[in-house]
């Protein structure tokens, strides 16, 4: 239960210890007393003392306001009640112990005040059950009320925690996500302007205008990928809150930066992207970036192909001809991708396909 700060717990004890005095003295006065009799009067300030007193010691006050109360009663200064006039010093006591102890506590009371009345007091075994148990039923009304709040309040910290909790793994998840992002633009983009800068200096002494036109293409796309970027670090700066969702970036644009290195690259689309959920689109865009970046890197291949099938099974396949990717295990890139496509609960594969290398994936909607 999420506990109350000092000032809420000063005025409920406070609201309780004046409903206290008034509900004993009021009571004494409908049973004839007066209101400056020293029994009435002495049992409302103690168990208002007492109240304060269960701020630091919640089983030590309510011990010694039902010891007061038996005192009194059995010393003929009051008789207001057996049990009520303790209620509130059961709800402050069950509002912090356990049901157990403080039903406990009640039913030893109960007894004690049957008793008391039957024997000490001289009353019958039927007035001490009439006298006892009406106190005995306002008492478990009570306590069962207070304990009902009790568990509320315990159920709404505890869904207030699992909230958080839900909340901070989707946090991680998305920072995560966004991290992989990063790496696959930053992969993709200094391949391929890596590629152009080559031809640039290739080109420089015997071309100048390709040298130069290789630059500005270079330059373009470092342009496009810095806003990319800034955007995606902006997300992963910011410390609350799950992150926006990011741009799927154009496959369109991912096959035309590898063809402007001389690569032949082709691209068949079909299906609606429109239809298919964000993170499978994102997911299909990274498998994407990432085959291309290692067709540029590794492959050493003249020709490379991208179909991508959006529906509710989207698949992605990219295949080269190039002998240089299929040597070697999977690098880092690779598995990521398989981790991403296992959680969205896709299959992914990726090895030696008919003359080169052949990237897979199926991803259900």
């Amino acid at each position: 239960m999420q506990p109350l700060t000092r000032t809420e717990r000063g005025s409920v004890t406070a609201a309780f210890g004046a409903v206290t005095v008034l509900g004993v003295l009021s009571m004494a006065a409908a049973g004839g007393a007066g209101l400056a009799d020293p029994g009435p009067l002495s049992l409302a300030w103690a168990l208002f003392g007492l109240l304060w007193l269960q701020r630091r010691f919640p089983l030590i006050g309510l011990g010694l306001g039902i010891a007061t109360i038996l005192a009194l009663r059995v010393s003929h200064l009051t008789d207001t009640g057996w049990l009520w006039p303790a209620t509130l010093l059961y709800v402050q006591a069950a509002l912090v112990r356990g049901a157990p102890v403080i039903v406990s506590i009640a039913a030893v009371h109960a007894l004690a005040a049957f008793n008391l009345d039957w024997t000490t007091l001289g009353h019958s075994a039927r007035a001490a059950v009439a006298s006892v148990g009406t106190d005995a039923l306002w008492l478990c009304a009570a306590i069962a009320v207070t304990l009902s709040y009790r568990n509320w309040r315990r159920f709404q910290a505890e869904s207030l925690q699992r909230l958080r909790t839900e909340l901070d793994e989707q946090r991680t998840a998305e920072r995560l996500r966004l991290a992989r992002e990063v790496h696959d633009a930053v992969a993709h983009t200094l391949t391929v302007v890596g590629v152009h800068v080559n031809v640039a200096a290739d080109a420089l002494d015997s071309d100048p205008d390709e040298a130069r036109a290789a630059l500005r293409l270079a330059q373009d796309i470092r342009r496009r990928a810095m806003t990319d970027l800034s955007a995606l670090v902006g997300v992963l700066r910011t410390g609350d809150g799950i992150a926006p969702p990011v741009a799927v970036p154009p496959l369109e644009d991912l096959v035309a930066g590898v063809r402007a290195t001389g690569l032949d690259a082709a691209l068949h689309v079909d299906g609606d992207p429109d239809a298919v959920p964000l993170p499978v689109l994102l997911v299909a865009s990274a498998i994407v970036r990432e085959a291309l970046t290692n067709v540029v890197k590794h492959a050493r291949a003249g020709h490379v192909a991208v179909e991508v099938h959006y529906g509710p099974s989207t698949s992605v396949r990219v295949t080269d001809d190039g002998p240089g990717a299929a040597a070697g295990p999977p690098g880092h890139g690779l598995t990521g991708l398989a981790e991403r496509v296992a959680a969205l609960g896709g299959t992914f594969s990726a090895g030696a396909g008919e003359g080169g290398f052949a990237v897979h994936a199926k991803i259900p909607a």
